[in-house]
């Protein structure tokens, strides 16, 4: 049911030439409503498209004015719902997704609206990348404030590790820039939980060499090699090589039958034979070669698009889990996932990751640095549920939250084993070990941001006392 009168939206007619209103029955409403995710698509009242920070600031005015619920966005990743409004109104940033690169300062500047294939596109013509995400269409806004893993981020951090500026539009309708410079707070705040603050139309990183191609490579495995995937998972780790990423997963492949193949994407910034020398103890349990290949970075980052696609129900949720990890917790995944597919298999195409990061660097930055508070010597462990029935919602929904919950059991009582034994450190002893942006929308933020969140509850009643922006955790 709709919520607001449409005769009013004609008051926003002061937004710019460029930018544009869409309402319900008309085509633009309907293409401006779809998500990644099915299950968060929700029907808002109206669809403001903004070209420009200005245009931002009437929507949020007008939100304002008729105290409408705003839901806000930009690549519509977010399977929580967050980035869709049942009845209110809702700020699609798609048309601000202009890239530009400055090569001599190596800084990438991204509208609010930008993918990461439009980022990766851009920053290749001048033999620069910057640490985005796993998957290239994602919105770079949401990765961002929400901390940001990727397959650079071993050797350079997070992709709030690598932000230099924020240009944002606050709940007073107000257009401010956020850095180490101007605003400290607030880009402070942004690091991690920016969802919260305002509407952020544009973002400024660092950018990094990136001249030759990486080498990627996607495995697979029997299930009896799982004890030999598992345990070098775990060397993997110590290890420690920055220029490298390891993904296991256990996912169906068409070709091997029905039940969840045991997956381990691979990832090299280097050439084929140093590649394959680093990973030759994987490659000497003679996995199945799906993919292998020298390929330029942006090709890397759309490896796994083709499993990932629009248009299917979706949910994520995710956990921390401790290192060494343990062959009898994989098994238990494995085993129970397993069996939900085939008791269920209009879910079969879900996915468990297992997300090996070479931490060093993301750990040498203090827990209290950024508003994110996952930092820490550890794995994230994330279910993608995909289905097509909308009476496995609940289901599907609810035995992920249910898996979740008991490795994020597991995984506080072996750190605080380890805290006690001496053998973590302060950085690690602080996360939260969970991901934000894997379906923690929605989560009490003291769950969420730790021995951040009394600073972050301090600034959400400056920056936003009405809490217009509601769709994060809550503050």
């Amino acid at each position: 049911m709709l919520s607001f009168e449409i005769p009013h939206v004609g008051t926003l007619e002061g937004i710019s030439s460029s930018a544009a209103v869409a309402l319900p029955g008309s085509a633009l409403f309907e293409k401006h409503t779809k998500r990644w995710s099915k299950a968060a698509e929700k029907p808002a009242s109206f669809i403001v498209l903004p070209a420009c920070a200005d245009d931002v600031s009437k929507a949020i005015l007008f939100c304002n004015k008729y105290s409408l619920d705003l839901a806000v966005c930009g690549g519509g990743h977010a399977t929580s719902g967050s980035s869709s409004s049942n009845g209110g109104a809702c700020i699609d940033l798609s048309r601000m997704n202009q890239v530009t690169v400055d090569a001599e300062a190596k800084t990438i500047t991204a509208g609010g609206g930008a993918l990461w294939r439009d980022v990766d596109s851009e920053a290749e013509k001048y033999g620069l990348a910057a640490v985005g995400g796993t998957v290239n269409h994602t919105g770079v806004g949401g990765l961002t404030l929400g901390g940001g893993y990727g397959y650079l981020t071993p050797a350079h951090g997070l992709v709030i590790d690598n932000l230099r500026a924020v240009d944002y539009v606050l709940a007073d309708g107000q257009v401010v820039t956020a850095s180490d410079n101007e605003n400290q707070d607030l880009f402070w705040a942004a690091q991690g939980a920016g969802t919260c603050f305002g509407v952020a139309t544009s973002f400024v990183y660092r950018a990094h060499e990136q001249k030759d191609p990486v080498w990627a490579a996607m495995l697979r495995f029997e299930d009896h090699q799982l004890l030999g995937v598992v345990e070098y998972g775990n060397r993997y780790l110590e290890i420690g090589e920055e220029k490298t990423l390891l993904l296991v997963a256990f996912a169906k492949v068409p070709e091997f039958g029905e039940a969840p193949s045991l997956i381990a994407v691979l990832f090299y910034n280097g050439p084929e034979d140093v590649a394959r020398s680093f990973y030759d103890a994987l490659f000497q349990l003679n996995p199945a070669i799906l993919i292998m290949s020298e390929m330029p970075y942006s090709a890397m980052n759309g490896l796994m698009n083709e499993n990932l696609y629009h248009g299917l129900r979706r949910s994520m949720k995710g956990s921390a889990f401790t290192i060494p990890l343990e062959l009898a917790t994989v098994k238990k995944i494995h085993e129970d996932f397993t069996d939900f597919v085939f008791n269920h298999k209009d879910a079969d195409l879900s996915t468990v990751v297992i997300e090996f990061y070479p931490y060093a660097n993301m750990i040498r930055i203090p827990q209290t640095a950024t508003a994110f508070a996952n930092r820490g010597a550890y794995g994230n462990l994330l279910y993608i549920m995909t289905w097509t029935k909308p009476e496995l919602d609940e289901i599907c929904r609810g035995k992920a939250r249910l898996w979740t919950a008991q490795v994020q059991e597991e995984f506080q009582k072996m750190r605080s084993t380890l805290y006690g034994a001496g053998k973590i450190d302060a950085v690690t002893n602080e996360a939260v070990g969970e991901y934000m942006n894997y379906d923690g929308f929605g989560s009490d933020g003291d769950k969420m941001f730790g021995v951040n969140y009394p600073r972050l509850k301090e600034l959400k009643m400056r920056y936003d006392p009405n809490n217009l922006f509601n769709k994060g955790p809550r503050l």
